[in-house]
């Protein structure tokens, strides 16, 4: 059973693996409440019991989907910790009138779509907000209030933000009446910034655990053609048989997860076959001199 974790101090505890719900919709095999309880409960089984999703994800479609879902099963709610994301508005046949993609963070835009997140999934609370991304025209402190407004009402458990380099989350996180709870970035094999950027190293000082999206480079790992991938996969077959005969993306997330941050990576298939093969991710210990020999793969030179 993949183990579970606090992921901050005044945080709740997610599964060391997410199930991530982004590309939910994009495959017409599985896009179906029936295909995603069948995935929900084999989450469950294996001990995933974070959902990570979003407002924008399907172009606003993606929360009534899982919404339809949990409706199959009362109680299944209850199993999980849900995650979602709020602040990215972009033009869809949703909102026609829309010309331009723009953030919006201020306070009442943040309580309209929680309460919108709320209803479309039929829940009565959100585990974890975020915001998802910097809103370049609103003050943390406006920003902020919005956040405070749900923790204070109950509409949300925590507060956390996504993709906001080391500065962006100090401010908000100044303004906060619960501090933020976790920062969700892009972190993998292919797109190392949260290393070299501040953001593990301030996730470690307030000790708190990131979120990260993407572990296999959105795909790009998988594509050998790359000359990054083909690096990184040469070595992935020496190490295989050290660790179980392990898998390329098996050894990519293991990756992240051995970074003292302690990242939670976001799993993105909808396949449940990847989904288990994933999971035993959770149990591998790479070697310090594996890790940094897969950092030499992917960067095509020797440490500094």
């Amino acid at each position: 059973m993949i183990p579970r974790l606090p992921i901050a101090p005044n945080g709740p505890s997610f599964s060391k693996l997410i199930y991530g719900t982004w590309r939910i919709l994009d495959d017409a095999d599985t896009a179906n409440s029936a295909d995603l309880l069948k995935r929900f409960h084999k989450c469950l089984e294996l001990g995933i019991t974070t959902l990570d999703t979003a407002e924008i994800y399907g172009l606003y479609k993606v929360e009534e989907f899982i919404g339809e879902t949990l409706k199959k099963e009362p109680g299944l709610r209850d199993k999980f910790e849900i995650v979602t994301k709020c602040g990215i508005y972009v033009p869809c046949d949703y909102h026609p009138d829309r010309k331009t993609a723009f953030y919006n963070a201020d306070a009442a835009r943040i309580v309209k779509s929680t309460e919108k997140s709320l209803r479309l999934m039929g829940i009565d609370h959100i585990d974890l907000l975020l915001v998802h991304r910097p809103d370049w025209l609103t003050s943390a402190d406006e920003t902020a209030a919005g956040l405070n407004k749900l923790l204070k009402e109950g509409k949300i458990r925590a507060a956390g933000v996504s993709n906001y380099n080391v500065h962006q989350f100090e401010l908000l996180n100044s303004r906060m009446a619960q501090p933020l709870v976790t920062n969700q970035v892009e972190f993998s094999l292919l797109h190392m910034d949260p290393i070299y950027d501040g953001t593990g190293d301030q996730c470690q000082r307030l000790g708190i655990k990131p979120m990260a999206w993407s572990p296999l480079g959105k795909g790009a790992l998988m594509d050998k053609t790359q000359s990054a991938s083909s690096r990184i996969h040469a070595k992935c077959a020496e190490l295989s048989a050290k660790y179980g005969d392990a898998t390329v993306d098996q050894l990519a997330y293991a990756w992240i997860m051995a970074h003292p941050s302690q990242p939670l990576p976001i799993i993105g298939t909808n396949r449940i076959d990847r989904l288990v093969a994933t999971a035993k991710s959770a149990d591998i210990k790479l070697d310090r001199e594996d890790w940094y020999a897969l950092w030499t793969a992917a960067k095509g030179h020797g440490i500094p």
